[in-house]
């Protein structure tokens, strides 16, 4: 074996050790959190001991000698746990949590630099050895300390097995031989294809509808019409497949939060407890990495300014211990996650105060208001009701920050809340962001793709239907007034003549907002992939992207998130309750 090939080998181990040892801490926080509620659960604490067991073990062998003392050390304090030598305690497991932060830190170290020789572990080192109540003694040489741990980990020797190439082929249709790790690249390479893909297909499908309305009797082309009626299914059961092998369950974002709740709530002397729904519903990885900012936020927000106080709570005759709840589901072809608390839940009285002393509505305009109309006042930039600003809640970053997100992913957020009671907000994702379902609409000889989870309706728009209220176009459509958007104003397209008084209205919703949309045609639904713009002009407002129709045009996806806040947000009443 050539020098070169063994080095390309070591890589290979390295970077399985490193995706095995995330996998680990990722699954550690959590355990941590439910044993210090059950400090009684010995299988809990023997989960917890093998893992750290195991990564130490193969950090030995690895010669990552910095890594091996943290771990040992913590290791240490488990066992003595396990053999009931040592309770578990928070200020234990507060110790052993910094450990596995160093971990973190030393991992990240490994995966940028080779080596975990650039991170400081005498602090964490120390406290550690203060919870065993003894002093470290003379440290082993590096050498010698990989030694004894490969000699004294199973894992180590199954690494060994790997890089020596001597490991027995484990029988045909062993567990181990049904999956494979793929780089993330390859499957995001193909499910590009599997977009252009579709895009073929699409135009495909056109050509041939135009060959049997123009040359119905002959028999080539029903039989091209089989053929492609074959191939759409081919196509739509591989696009399934693909966008499957993306999948992640949420659990991956949702593990983080047990210990995020922990130590949130100590630092706000809050008690709080975190209920998980769901764990295993799986969202499209692109969709997973989008989304954990956005909840982060909203548990924080939670945390920080819906659950009152232990005080606060027995005086008003609940249990001290708040609970926020994290439950995700896939209804339909969307998931939907839901964020509640048993808090104070928010004022409309509040709200509306903040809004008035703001500036953003009049008292005349907020007269005619209703309920959830007020409350969606909360997504406005930068709008709190919060009387002190923390750095737990995000410094006063508003909730228009997780709408914006959740926007971009062409999701919908609403918040619902009672007042003394808590509040629940609820996020609608969909499966997958690559493709989606579009209302193909036309102003003059401009295509535009509405996303379909944002159409509500679509109406036929006549002269006297049109109406003007404090200078802006509205519709009055059964008791409802919806302002109204004209995408050839917002455009530029010129007009070639004044179509004012036909066309259609595509009423669409972002969250619980809605307006109309003024088009002069529209055409089918169809399914398209979205494609960037590019730097030059992905500053567009309002453009999402663009996609390439069956004709084989290129029409841009319109952004509702963008556009509902190129509409003025409070001029007038949208949705009377």
């Amino acid at each position: 074996m050539t020098d070169e090939s063994m080095n390309e080998e070591m890589k290979e181990i390295v970077q399985d050790f490193l995706v095995e040892s995330q996998e680990v801490l990722d699954g550690l926080d959590q355990r941590f959190v439910a044993l210090e509620k059950n400090p009684d659960d010995t299988d809990l604490l023997n989960e917890i001991f093998r893992a750290a067991h195991s990564m130490k073990g193969s950090a030995g062998f690895l010669g990552f000698t910095r890594l091996v003392e943290v771990a040992h050390h913590a290791e240490s304090i488990l066992n003595k746990m396990r053999q009931r030598e040592m309770t578990v305690e928070r200020s234990v497991v507060d110790t052993i949590l910094e450990a596995v932060d160093l971990i973190k830190l030393l991992l990240t170290d490994i995966k940028e630099t080779g080596s975990d020789a650039h991170v400081e572990v005498s602090a964490v080192l120390s406290k550690l050895a203060a919870v065993l109540h003894q002093d470290l003694g003379p440290r082993l040489p590096a050498q010698a300390l990989g030694e004894i741990l490969v000699r004294d980990t199973v894992v180590a020797e199954d690494v060994l097995d790997k890089a020596l190439k001597k490991q027995e082929p484990k029988p045909l249709g062993s567990e181990e031989d049904q999956t494979i790790r793929v780089e993330t690249r390859r499957l995001d390479h193909v499910m590009n294809l599997v977009g252009e893909l579709v895009l073929g297909r699409n135009r495909m499908m056109k050509l041939s509808t135009g060959l049997e309305q123009s040359h119905e009797s002959d028999p080539l082309v029903r039989e091209l019409a089989e053929t492609l009626g074959r191939l759409d299914l081919v196509t739509s059961d591989l696009q399934t497949a693909v966008m499957k092998t993306r999948m992640l369950p949420i659990r991956k974002v949702l593990g983080k939060f047990p210990r995020m709740v922990r130590d949130l709530s100590n630092k706000v002397g809050k008690n709080v407890g975190l209920e998980l729904v769901g764990e295993d519903t799986e969202l499209d990885k692109s969709v997973i990495e989008e989304i954990a900012d956005p909840l982060v936020h909203l548990i924080r927000n939670a945390i920080d300014h819906g659950l009152e106080t232990p005080e606060e709570r027995r005086a008003a005759g609940k249990p001290e211990q708040g609970t926020v709840k994290l439950e995700a589901a896939q209804e339909g072809d969307r998931i939907v996650i839901r964020v509640s608390d048993d808090g104070g839940g928010m004022s409309v009285e509040k709200i509306k105060a903040k809004a008035l002393s703001r500036d953003l509505v009049t008292p005349q305009e907020i007269s005619t208001w209703g309920r959830r109309e007020i409350i969606n006042l909360i997504f406005q930039p930068g709008f709190s009701t919060a009387e002190n600003v923390t750095d737990v809640s995000g410094r006063g970053v508003g909730m228009d920050v997780v709408r914006t997100n959740i926007s971009r992913l062409n999701g919908t957020v609403e918040v619902d809340t009672d007042e003394g009671h808590g509040s629940t907000v609820t996020i609608k994702l969909p499966l997958t962001i690559a493709i989606i379902q579009a209302l193909m609409v036309a102003v003059e000889r401009q295509e535009f793709a509405i996303p379909l989870t944002s159409v509500v309706e679509a109406v036929k728009l006549g002269s006297r239907d049109l109406k003007t209220i404090n200078g802006r176009e509205v519709l009055t459509l059964r008791d409802h007034v919806l302002p109204l958007l004209r995408l050839s104003r917002m455009f530029e397209i010129p007009m070639l003549e004044d179509r004012s008084d036909f066309g259609y209205v595509v009423v669409v919703a972002v969250g619980e907002r809605r307006f109309g949309i003024m088009v002069d045609h529209l055409h089918a639904q169809e399914e398209v992939v979205i494609k960037s713009l590019g730097g030059l002009l992905g500053e567009i407002k309002g453009i999402a992207g663009a996609t390439i129709t069956g004709e084989g045009k290129v029409v841009l996806i319109l952004d509702m998130a963008e556009l509902v806040q190129a509409m003025h947000p409070v001029s007038v009443r949208l949705n009377a309750r």
